[in-house]
């Protein structure tokens, strides 16, 4: 119509051409059909170029997509199953949370052993009291005082010993709760690191107290955890207790009284309580006593925690901005090619100069030192320096990149360990304030923006450690802008969300962002979103991702493009996670059944289906759904009842292509037999005699396909067809 809107009216008398003599008078009407077809044309010209820039803007997002999905790939495999740690350790995609951290229900057996050494400190009593008059309480404190074992054992204490629990999202809207039917009867909720509404004013005292009443109506119990500055939300203040840490001696002696017995030496004893003494973390506490285990010197060594000495002491030493600015850089580029990071050494040194020149103070003077004379010029050697620089933190070493031949090897410099590098980035936050950071930032603004994705992705992990120290900083002056930027900037960003899941404390909170982004902040924000919530961020607020991605395919073409995109990127992922990878199938057909036939959902949902089933492996050759079919019980129900919906609808040609695909990479698997015939089954299952026939018809004469025309994949296919022939 819109096409239309500027067309001639073909009523009207044509306009002279300019072959015509025209008076010098010219009527009214042709003077308006001139401006007319110059409007249309104009019309024409700004519908033709905003065509080209939002598939210029399509093109670059999927670049963006191409580089997410080679970095997801090398971590989908990467220390599978790890276990969050809290200090600072990272866990590879699809690890295993600690318990409670993702949405689901926590076993008995996992509550039992989070409260092994548990020990109540002086303000659980006021919590239990809460709890028990409103059920409903918040823990307020800081991070890693033990205030999520403290909401397991609130929650053992009021619905009995060995109880399960189950773990809400952290995004969750209490407003919403109340009003939902998702509070069971008789159950225990806990939320861990609460990170409040998406909206600061959308939870009132009024909503509060009605949560609290249909909580109690039921009998069911719900816990919080959250920073302290939760304290100052007038909404939950009368639900709040001031949390904190049970003293680091008692329950050091509470838990060798829970341990086997251990023999410590007098002269190690009093160096050992006194350690114990300093901590803070409860985790750090019980550490320390299983330690006991291996003898007393393991248990001090781990305390007296060397590498932290190592890494306080270097910068007791007050470097020189040319020892500060490498081992600043390095913290967000570690282990990249070597004559690569010393490029981007250089362009850091550059901001810092830029800053100089501004007329505020400098952060330090950079120093020639160690330096040979050479035809006139004046080199330092910047690589021997490293040997005296870092001693103790860093060291060097050579080896090739992903996928590359070894005999490519190049030196790289890295940590000594991961930890220390998370140690560096604290001690740079604690010691040094705008007059370094500033630079930093604008350099890794720079930094962000290049087309190679190793530096990229390293400065994506170097952000999520510093945004443990820095979060609202990290936000507002980086993550912001970024996420509005270019392709290469969103993906920096999207991969930023994935490493702050590393820390158990952090993974709300990137939750909390990339939902930020995806409502009324524009289309490029709400592409980071989809691109955010991929990978590990999607593997833990399984529901929510899914929930949000479905969302964004009924926006416009962009926002839908990538949706789909990250659809397709989150079962990818998800191939050795056979849970997860059925909940994902699952959930697709439910969303497809609750859309009316002939709709323009349903045509959405189709469409999503079929980009689903005709989906690459993330590592790999082959299709997805072969490898589904293959190695993930259960998959064949799921995938047969998708394929029958996509079958029956406009998308029926690219669903048998699709099948056939599918067949084709099977074929060369002798096992591959009972899959495809249970395919087959879920598929006869769902489909009248009529339809049978023909698809019956119409696989056959699809595999006539030169690409499909294999006798193995015939076979496979008389296999489905017997099937579905009964």
């Amino acid at each position: 119509m819109a096409d239309d809107a500027g067309a001639p009216d073909l009523s009207e008398p044509p306009v002279p051409g300019p072959e015509d003599e025209l008076p010098k008078e010219q009527p009214e009407d042709n003077a308006s059909d001139d401006r007319t077809d110059t409007d249309a044309a104009a019309r024409a010209e700004c519908d033709e170029r905003k065509e080209r820039e939002e598939r210029k803007e399509r093109e670059e997002d999927g670049k963006g997509y191409d580089d997410l999905r080679q970095v997801l790939g090398q971590r989908v495999y990467n220390n599978f199953y790890g276990v969050v740690d809290a200090s600072g350790a990272a866990f590879g995609f699809g690890a295993a949370a600690a318990p409670g951290l993702a949405p689901g229900f926590v076993e008995p057996d996992e509550v039992d052993r989070a409260l092994r050494y548990y020990l109540p400190p002086p303000c659980f009593d006021d919590a239990l009291g809460t709890l028990r008059a409103a059920h409903l309480v918040v823990l307020a404190g800081p991070d890693s005082s033990g205030r999520g074992a403290g909401a397991f054992a609130l929650l053992q204490r009021v619905r009995g010993v060995h109880t399960g629990l189950r773990s809400l999202s952290p995004a969750n809207s209490l407003a919403e709760l109340a009003a939902s039917s998702a509070l069971k009867a008789g159950q225990a909720y806990v939320i861990l690191d609460y990170v409040g509404e998406m909206n600061v004013d959308a939870v009132q005292a009024f909503e509060i107290r009605r949560l609290s009443e249909e909580l109690r109506r039921k009998g069911s119990y719900l816990v919080l955890t959250a920073p302290e500055a939760t304290r100052r939300r007038l909404a939950l203040k009368d639900h709040c207790v001031p949390w904190a840490a049970p003293d680091p001696l008692e329950l050091f002696d509470h838990c060798r009284q829970l341990s086997p017995p251990a023999d410590i030496p007098t002269e190690d004893a009093e160096e050992l309580r006194e350690r114990v003494a300093e901590l803070r973390r409860p985790a750090d506490v019980v550490a320390a006593v299983t330690g006991l285990v291996d003898g007393s010197d393991v248990a001090l060594k781990m305390l007296r925690d060397s590498e932290r000495e190592r890494v306080r002491t270097w910068f007791r030493t007050e470097p020189t901005a040319g020892d500060l600015l490498p081992l600043a850089a390095l913290a967000f580029l570690e282990g990249i090619p070597e004559r690569t990071f010393e490029k981007a050494s250089v362009m850091l040194g550059r901001h810092v100069r830029d800053w100089e020149q501004t007329g505020e103070t400098p952060a330090a003077e950079p120093e020639a030192t160690g330096t040979t004379a050479l035809r006139g010029v004046t080199f330092e050697q910047t690589r021997a320096r490293w040997k005296e620089r870092a001693t103790g933190l860093v060291r060097t070493e050579r080896r090739a990149g992903p996928g590359q031949d070894p005999s490519r090897s190049e030196r790289r410099i890295v940590f000594t360990s991961p930890r220390v590098r998370a140690l560096v980035i604290g001690e740079l936050h604690d010691l040094y304030g705008y007059e370094l950071w500033y630079p930093v930032r604008q350099w890794l603004s720079e930094l962000s923006q290049l087309a190679d994705l190793d530096v990229r992705t390293e400065v994506a992990r170097g952000v999520a450690l510093y945004a443990r120290h820095a979060l609202a900083e990290v936000d507002e002056n980086l993550l912001q802008v970024w996420a509005d930027g270019f392709a290469a900037q969103r993906v920096t960003t999207a991969l930023t969300l994935q490493f702050m899941c590393d820390d158990q404390h952090l993974a709300p909170q990137a939750l909390n962002l990339a939902l930020g982004w995806a409502e009324r902040r524009g289309p490029a924000r709400a592409v980071t979103t989809a691109m955010a919530l991929t990978g590990t961020l999607g593997s833990l607020y399984r529901l929510e991702a899914l929930n949000w991605l479905w969302f964004l395919t009924y926006r416009g073409e962009r926002m839908a493009f990538a949706a789909r995109r990250s659809l397709v990127l989150l079962l990818q992922t998800a191939e050795q996670d056979p849970e997860r990878a059925l909940f994902t199938l699952r959930y697709v057909r439910t969303r497809i059944a609750e859309t009316a036939q002939r709709s323009p959902a349903r045509s959405l949902a189709l469409r999503t289906t079929v980009q689903l089933l005709d989906a690459e492996r993330l590592e790999g050759s082959g299709l997805l759904a072969a490898a589904m079919l293959r190695d993930v019980p259960g998959s064949a129900r799921q995938l047969g009842l998708l394929w029958v919906s996509v079958l029956l609808s406009v998308c029926r040609r690219g669903a048998v292509r699709a099948l056939c695909r599918t067949l084709a990479d099977l074929r060369d698997d002798p096992s591959a037999a009972d899959a495809v015939r249970a395919l087959g089954e879920a598929m006869r299952g769902a489909m009248t005699p009529r339809q049978w026939q023909a698809l019956g018809k119409d696989l056959p004469h699809a595999l006539k396909h030169p690409e499909y025309a294999i006798p193995g994949t015939r076979r496979l296919a008389q296999v489905l067809l017997g099937s579905l022939r009964g």
